[in-house]
């Protein structure tokens, strides 16, 4: 009798308290696409992307033909010269790839580029996020952009209209 007590008194005090809990669901995708800024910021990453890959395609082309000139011309050099023009070769692959690391890696150029462009804003929707959590008194803020974090959200719930006007992007 008294470990079903203690058991209903632990399942009602869960509950009362997971009830007792404020919380909201926003989507920071929507919110983000919705911010004129970054669409700016992405279309300038895009671009910058776009150039670097462009720089990196023309050196690897280069390595190719290199290569197939290397391949064409290999029955006539002496050892020497085969030698040599493999480690041209080899040297051209490696910058080739070192600048596609530099520019695409992790913590790469594109990298440090999105956060010069994306971080302010990002920074501005957590600000908002937690004046209007403050405001609120939510204990939890939940972010259903990612797909994994929230598996059903009631629509009512979703306050990515209310950050976009604390923003001022939406009225």
């Amino acid at each position: 009798m008294k470990r079903l007590f203690i058991t209903t008194a632990l399942v009602l005090g869960t509950i009362f308290g997971a009830a007792a809990q404020k919380y909201c669901v926003i989507d920071t995708k929507y919110i983000l696409e919705s911010i004129p800024d970054y669409k700016e910021a992405q279309k300038k990453l895009d671009g910058v992307a776009d150039q670097w890959q462009k720089e990196i395609d023309a050196k690897f082309q280069e390595v190719d033909k290199m290569y197939k000139s290397y391949q064409a011309e290999q029955v006539m050099l002496t050892e020497d010269l085969k030698r040599k023009r493999e480690d041209e070769i080899i040297a051209r692959e490696k910058d080739a790839k070192d600048l596609q690391k530099k520019r695409f890696g992790y913590e790469g150029d594109l990298f440090k580029k999105r956060e010069e462009l994306v971080k302010p804003i990002q920074d501005k929707i957590y600000n908002a996020v937690q004046k209007l959590a403050a405001s609120r008194m939510y204990d939890f803020v939940l972010d259903k952009s990612g797909g994994v974090t929230v598996i059903f959200s009631d629509p009512k719930l979703d306050k990515s209209e209310e950050i976009l006007r604390a923003l001022g992007v939406k009225k």
